[in-house]
């Protein structure tokens, strides 16, 4: 059975990371799947051009916010957005792949800051 390469990137920004060289390092990397967290687009904001990639987009619906998209070579037989969740569902942090023999999961899970900070 031939390895499946993925990668997961958090890029903080995706528009501003294509303009640091995004799709020449996504070019090199190579990857069969290839995940990003935390977009801060909204559709229509970027035309990413990926040649031999499908492209799984979730967006949040507040402007600059959040944000997933997964890129993969092998057509997926589902996507899935979100979790059913409506509270959660409207931040684009959630895209499940049904890619046939596995599920490609990538999600946004900000740092909440507080939890388990000790006070001192």
């Amino acid at each position: 059975m031939a390895m499946t390469k993925m990668i997961s990137w958090n890029v903080n920004g995706i528009r501003a990371c294509v303009g640091k060289g995004f799709e020449e390092s996504f070019q090199k990397l190579d990857a069969d799947v290839f995940c990003i967290q935390e977009s801060k687009m909204q559709e229509g904001q970027l035309k990413l051009e990926l040649p031999g990639y499908h492209q799984a987009w979730n967006y949040a619906k507040r402007k600059g916010y959040s944000g997933t998209a997964i890129f993969t070579r092998k057509e997926p037989e589902a996507i899935i957005y979100g979790m059913g969740v409506e509270q959660h569902d409207q931040e684009g942090r959630l895209i499940t792949l049904d890619m046939g023999s596995y599920y490609m999961i990538t999600v946004y899970v900000p740092n909440s800051q507080s939890f388990g900070r000790r006070s001192r």
